[in-house]
């Protein structure tokens, strides 16, 4: 079982930034994928980003130059450095973690961007 606990999300004004966490736990040893997804009201979660243990990346067109996603494997750790960030990036954000077969989820952390 992995257990991922989110942080980091909240209100922030159009054009600042946001550092979310996730910190995984259990009886894992290395996982691969590592990411963020979100959610908008009523829509799926959609992909933001995910991040393998060597470090390759992948980022939704959306986000591309202004989010930056990493890891500490050592700590069982991903976070999501969002930058730069529009009214339109207001959503749920839920860590993720492939792991042994199985898709595992935060509860999510909301993120809400004013104009």
């Amino acid at each position: 079982q992995v257990q991922l606990v989110e942080s980091g999300g909240g209100l922030v004004q159009a054009g600042g930034s946001l550092r979310l966490s996730c910190a995984a736990s259990g009886s894992i040893f290395s996982i691969n994928a590592m990411g963020w997804y979100r959610q908008f009201p009523g829509k799926q979660r959609e992909l933001v980003a995910s991040i393998t243990t060597s470090g390759s990346t992948n980022y939704a067109d959306s986000v591309k130059g202004r989010f930056i996603i990493s890891r500490d494997n050592a700590k069982k750790m991903v976070y999501l450095q969002m930058n730069s960030l529009r009214p339109e990036d207001t959503a749920v954000y839920y860590c993720h973690v492939y792991y042994m077969g199985m898709d595992y989820w935060g509860k999510g952390t909301l993120v809400t961007v004013s104009s």
